[in-house]
Formats: structure tokens, C-alpha cells, sequence
């Protein structure tokens, strides 16, 4: 079974930053990745004005699989859509393009993943992809 939760405490996200060799980032709130209840992966994020920003998107060593990855993804940006918040950067450095294409984000003029929230979760599947 497929699971993406939000980290709930600073020293679990600590752990699991670690265990998937990305700096942990006190400020920035973390949703994990399980399958079968085995951890897969982490994201790490922040909003502010300008926007939400995913910091940082791994899997765990030796563990990639697509779906855990893209639901993960897809579940910080609707998170950052609840608060309010209807645009989105993924600012992580991560190597397939095609999953950060797959999740929704396109680049801007200047090169940057960039997303528009706007009513993405209300009807996701009609969101084109650029």
C-alpha cells in the first residue's frame, strides 16, 4: 500500500533527511513516502510570499519507484494550494525530469520549475503539460 504522510515531528524528519542524504532544513515542513510501510522517499518544503517551494525531493538509496515519488510531489503542491498559496517552484535538485514534468511543473523564461495552483486540484487531469 502506498502511503504519503506528513512528518510529524523535527527529529523523525532529522532522521529521515539523513537516511536520504539531504540537508535537514528545521524550517521547512516534510511529507515522507511509504510503501508497504517500508519509508521510499522525502520531500521538504516551505511557502512564503512568492510562493511554495519544494527544497528538496529523494528517494531513500536503492529504493526509486515512480508513483511514491509523484504522489509525494502531488501532495506538498496540494498542501500549498490549502494554505492559500497557488504557485509553486521545485527548487530541488533531483535527476528526472520527467517525474517533475509528470507532478505539473513546467520552466519559466528564466529556467526555473515553475507551477500555477490555480484550480489545479479541482480538476487536475485537464492541466495540460508543457
Amino acid at each position: 500500500m502506498l502511503e504519503v504522510l506528513p512528518i510529524q515531528t523535527k527529529e523523525e524528519q532529522e532522521i529521515l533527511c539523513s537516511r536520504c542524504n539531504v540537508p535537514f532544513r528545521v524550517d521547512a515542513l516534510a511529507y515522507k513516502a511509504l510503501t508497504d510501510g517500508e519509508f521510499c522517499g522525502i520531500c521538504q518544503f516551505t511557502m512564503d510570499h512568492a510562493g511554495g517551494k519544494i527544497l528538496d525531493f529523494s528517494e531513500a538509496p536503492g529504493l526509486y519507484a515512480f508513483e511514491p515519488m509523484f504522489v509525494m510531489g502531488r501532495a506538498a503542491l496540494n498542501f500549498i494550494d490549502l494554505c492559500g498559496v497557488h504557485r509553486a517552484f521545485f527548487d530541488a535538485e533531483y535527476p528526472d525530469e520527467n517525474l517533475i514534468k509528470s507532478i505539473g511543473f513546467s520552466r519559466n523564461a528564466e529556467g526555473r520549475w515553475e507551477m500555477d495552483l490555480t484550480d489545479f486540484f479541482k480538476e487536475p487531469c485537464k492541466h495540460s503539460q508543457k
